[in-house]
């Protein structure tokens, strides 16, 4: 092992595996990771190789380098011979999963779950599955639980299932869409009205909260909620009383609130939007939904369970169409990937045109821009975009592998004789063997 010498001010936390919750600060120095003794960081693994990844470290950053292992390295769900790590990345070595964080760091281990499913909401990456875990210890539990997440991640989803999995399963679940509603009406909505309140109320009305009575309400976008209105709201779930808009006495509440939101309320709170003490009151329980782009290894399976749901085979999808799916970086997360399957699914695939060829860098560079399809028919753009995808990935993928199909395919992940007839489509050379790992 080289000489180190000043702190780097990172470390490795161990997510999973015999040694969870181990941490291994990282100064500047080479550091050997592997289940022989003589490593730097031992790892108790059976998967894991005896010298199996090398990571390198300086003031700038670290790499981490493959010693072609038998199984492979992996950074969030991508195997890699060679790459810049960057804090807050996961790198997977056999059945042992480590995270890359500041040495402060007082970030806790949250084992993942063994499910790939929560109600509605699917997932088999680690960032979905310690979602799960959360879920699965809170939903029982029947407190308020404020959910965030960008639009289209799954908050309705998530909600409706720590409903369904909690103590309040068999009362009613009453959704309150906040941005969907006129600010003068929002009282009302939320609190109900006696007969006379204001122009238009020409009798009483229960509020979503007494309409919840015995189960849950859901606060959709509580972040669009007038400033006027927090009071009354942070009064509810203090002291579980609701009054009509116009009556003189409270009602008893026995419900469960949870609250969902895209905005960042810690930064309203600081811009003073929102009010602290209903943030707090809020946040005590929080579930956070990671966006698409951050998980790419579920979208094949969400892909797959979108055809499910629908009643469809996978092979209602070609091949082609998700090679593109897989591409594409979801700025409208899991609910744009469902409209974009069901929509080719139902119209066929003439519906992908609405996916602009520009918002798909990869495909981008395979085929060298979108200005040059655009001026083409869909089909043979697409086929373009697919052979450019194909041919940079295996050159990329064949200099890896220094020129072996064996290891090449293994890498890939597919036969060595499909990968020989993809070889020899785009005219790349390889030799065969089974290597030396």
């Amino acid at each position: 092992m080289q000489a180190r010498s000043g702190p780097l001010r990172l470390k490795l936390l161990v997510l999973s595996g015999a040694q969870v919750g181990q941490s291994h600060l990282l100064a500047p120095g080479s550091y050997r990771l592997g289940k022989s003794p003589e490593c730097d960081i031992v790892l108790n693994d059976k998967a894991v190789s005896r010298q199996h990844l090398r990571l390198d470290v300086s003031e700038s950053g670290v790499r981490a380098t493959d010693m072609e292992s038998h199984n492979g390295s992996f950074c969030e769900g991508m195997r890699f011979t060679e790459l810049e790590v960057r804090p807050g990345a996961v790198l997977k070595v056999g059945a042992t999963e480590m995270k890359l964080v500041p040495e402060t760091s007082r970030e806790r281990v949250i084992p993942p779950s063994e499910r790939t499913q929560f109600g509605g909401l699917v997932g088999s990456s680690r960032r979905m599955r310690e979602v799960f875990t959360l879920l699965e210890r809170l939903a029982p539990g029947g407190a308020d639980v404020l959910i965030q997440g960008e639009t289209g991640t799954g908050k309705e989803l998530c909600a409706e299932a720590i409903h369904a999995q909690g103590p309040r399963a068999k009362g009613p679940f009453v959704i309150v869409d906040l941005a969907g509603i006129a600010p003068s009406l929002i009282e009302s909505e939320l609190f109900g009205h006696v007969k006379g309140a204001f122009t238009g109320a020409q009798s009483d009305r229960a509020g979503a909260f007494e309409r919840a009575s015995g189960g849950t309400v859901f606060l959709d976008e509580v972040g669009e909620l007038p400033p006027e209105v927090q009071p009354r709201l942070l009064r509810v779930l203090e002291r579980r009383q609701v009054k009509r808009v116009g009556a003189n006495d409270y009602r008893a509440l026995e419900v469960r609130v949870l609250a969902a939101t895209h905005v960042d309320l810690e930064k309203a709170v600081q811009e003073g939007k929102f009010r602290a003490d209903l943030y707090h009151r809020l946040a005590v329980l929080r579930v956070t939904l990671p966006p698409l782009r951050e998980r790419p290894e579920d979208i094949a399976l969400l892909i797959d369970t979108v055809l499910e749901r629908a009643g469809r085979p996978a092979s209602a999808l070609s091949e082609a169409t998700r090679a593109l799916l897989l591409q594409y970086p979801w700025p409208g997360n899991v609910r744009e990937l469902r409209n974009v399957v069901e929509r080719v699914v139902n119209l066929g695939e003439e519906a992908l045109p609405d996916m602009e060829p520009a918002r798909i860098p990869a495909a981008e560079r395979s085929s060298g821009g979108s200005a040059a399809k655009l001026d083409l028919p869909f089909k043979e753009a697409k086929e373009r975009l697919i052979e450019g995808f194909e041919r940079d990935y295996l050159q990329g993928l064949i200099e890896r592998c220094g020129g072996n199909i064996s290891r090449a395919a293994r890498e890939a992940g597919i036969a060595r004789l499909y990968l020989r007839k993809l070889l020899h489509k785009h005219g790349l050379a390889a030799k065969d063997g089974d290597g030396d790992e």
